[in-house]
């Protein structure tokens, strides 16, 4: 039953609609009610509590993805952000590391996030994905400066078109949604370049400064394996467990605290790690863990790097 409970959460259940449910399931004398919810709740916080103190030492992590999931809290002015980072590991499988409520998503937030993964026993992730808004980029200077940092595509594209005209945006779209799938590094430069004179032409100028802006870490993939840079453009293993969370939080001020609604969506998150899809070509992944050099996709040697 602790198990089916989130189960019928993630599916859209609120809690007042699991008995009803459970029942038409268990039969109408199964041992539910509100304060048996309540009771597991407070189960799952303990668990919780375990499972953020757990080490981190044995885990051979490769690739870090970072976001913040904001969540409806009856009590509170405003919504609450919960801090999460998944990694991908060395055997090609993804697991959630941290979850955390913090203040919004600042600097200091991330940084605390980091010192604790670190303080046990997490070494520092080759490559680390985020929103170009997040505090995590100072985070990480002040953490794991080694760790290289991409920005997430999806939400880079959002920020330009945001910058552009409605009627201009299927076109730009496209435009745009050419540069992250270019072969090589040089060929997104390229269309980096003709948005950038498309822009002109018309004169959408804050459009050009958005897609130019931070332009270092946006082609940060083409350092990493090509079989990988599906995985690694965007923020989307973590976005893609979290839009169930979201489709289940934001139906209503769900939580009177942002501990209960951190407990709820952690076990959530939890069941939903069982179905994380695996990295493709994981045998690459020792390779990048023992700090193998990567040309658009492609394994260099140092020499090769240098000369190039």
């Amino acid at each position: 039953m602790a198990t089916l409970i989130p189960e019928l959460y993630l599916h859209g259940l609120a809690a007042g609609d699991f008995d009803l449910a459970l029942r038409g399931l268990l039969g109408e004398k199964a041992p539910l009610s509100a304060s048996t919810v309540a009771r597991l709740k407070e189960g799952w916080q303990g668990e919780m509590e375990i499972w953020r103190q757990r080490r981190l030492d044995d885990l051979e992590l490769v690739y870090a993805w970072v976001d913040g999931i904001y969540v409806k809290a009856g009590l509170e002015k405003e919504k609450a952000a919960l801090l999460v980072v998944i990694g991908a590991l060395s055997d090609g499988s993804k697991a959630i590391l941290s979850l955390v409520p913090g203040h919004r998503e600042s600097t200091e937030s991330w940084s605390a996030v980091l010192r604790d993964l670190r303080g046990r026993g997490m070494r520092a992730p080759r490559l680390v994905v985020g929103d170009g808004h997040l505090g995590i980029w100072g985070a990480l200077r002040n953490v794991y400066p080694e760790a290289a940092e991409q920005r997430c595509w999806n939400h880079k594209i959002v920020n330009v078109l945001d910058k552009l005209p409605r009627k201009q945006h299927a076109q730009a779209r496209l435009l745009l949604c050419q540069i992250p799938y270019a072969a090589t590094e040089a060929e997104a430069e390229r269309l980096r370049s003709s948005f950038l004179a498309w822009c002109s032409r018309r004169g959408y100028k804050d459009a050009a400064a958005t897609l130019e802006r931070d332009w270092d870490r946006m082609v940060t993939f083409y350092r990493f394996p090509k079989e990988h840079w599906i995985h690694i453009r965007t923020t989307n293993p973590v976005e893609s467990p979290f839009a169930a969370l979201r489709l289940r939080t934001d139906a209503a001020k769900r939580f009177k605290r942002t501990e209960n609604a951190t407990a709820v969506i952690w076990k959530m998150l939890l069941l939903a790690e069982r179905r994380f899809r695996r990295l493709n070509a994981p045998e690459l992944l020792k390779r990048v863990c023992s700090g193998a050099h990567y040309q658009d996709g492609v394994e260099v040697t140092v020499e090769e790097e240098a000369a190039a």
